[in-house]
């Protein structure tokens, strides 16, 4: 019943996506009418009555959910339409997901309080990394583009993107600030599971391939942060330590899933 609401959300995304940055306002304004549209869809099919609707797809789609209303807001403050080229064709498709594959329902029936913070969290840190991910790329295609400059006649669409993008420095303070928000809400996250983990998810804590991927990863981001303090890190080591920290959080909770609710056709909680 509420199908039709990620399909209009997806689409707005993709006009949106598609609508020459001139048209800012027109931008600005379908991205919100469709992240609204997003929000209400998801929450109309998560949240129902004594229970969650969890799985890989629903976790992708609230990961773009908060990773567009990140790059709505920090538009705002900068000209990022190299940005909106990268998320919103990516939320366009994750918002669709769900409708395919709906996941699967888990009882709140017994769960602690903290159970649905914990998921919160998770999601945040998710998504924040994820825009950090996001800014990386344009980042390492930035840096590429001023070692092979071209005519501004000869140059594409997503070329002109590049170039309102702000100064390379400029985009590296906002990468260390995503960065540095996103390790405290996957510390929270990690501490909470390994803390509470009885009391969340009525066992005691378990060394599996989602804990090692996420203790991987913040591990990666945590290396970072601190090579980027002490030793000064940035260009390239910082976008190399980004993406293989994105990625293998990534593979933590939405690949793993995948592989058991598509691959091996496996229920999980």
């Amino acid at each position: 019943m509420y199908t039709y609401l990620f399909v209009l959300a997806a689409f707005c995304y993709a006009v949106c996506a598609c609508l020459p940055s001139k048209n800012r306002m027109a931008i600005s304004l379908g991205t919100l009418f469709g992240w609204l549209l997003h929000g209400g869809a998801l929450w109309v099919d998560v949240v129902t009555s004594g229970s969650l609707r969890m799985g890989f797809a629903i976790m992708l789609s609230a990961t773009l959910w908060i990773s567009v209303a990140a790059y709505w807001l920090e538009n705002r403050n900068f000209s990022l339409d190299g940005l909106r080229i990268l998320v919103l064709p990516c939320a366009a498709v994750s918002v669709l997901l769900p409708t395919v594959f709906p996941g699967n329902l888990i009882p709140l029936d017994g769960k602690s309080a903290l159970f649905p913070w914990h998921i919160a969290i998770a999601m945040l840190a998710y998504s924040t990394l994820t825009i950090a991910a996001f800014h990386a790329v344009l980042m390492a295609l930035q840096e590429s583009k001023l070692h092979t400059r071209q005519s501004a006649q000869k140059a594409g669409w997503f070329a002109l993107a590049l170039d309102r993008l702000p100064a390379l420095l400029t985009m590296e303070k906002l990468l260390f600030r995503l960065i540095g928000f996103g390790f405290f809400l996957l510390t929270l996250t990690v501490l909470s599971g390994v803390v509470f983990s009885e009391e969340l998810f009525g066992k005691a804590f378990k060394w599996e391939h989602k804990t090692i991927f996420t203790m991987l990863s913040w591990l990666l981001f945590g290396i970072l942060l601190a090579g980027r303090k002490w030793r000064g890190w940035r260009g390239k080591t910082a976008l190399s330590f980004t993406l293989t920290g994105f990625t293998t959080l990534l593979l933590a909770y939405v690949g793993s899933r995948f592989v058991l609710e598509v691959v091996l056709h496996r229920s999980v909680a």
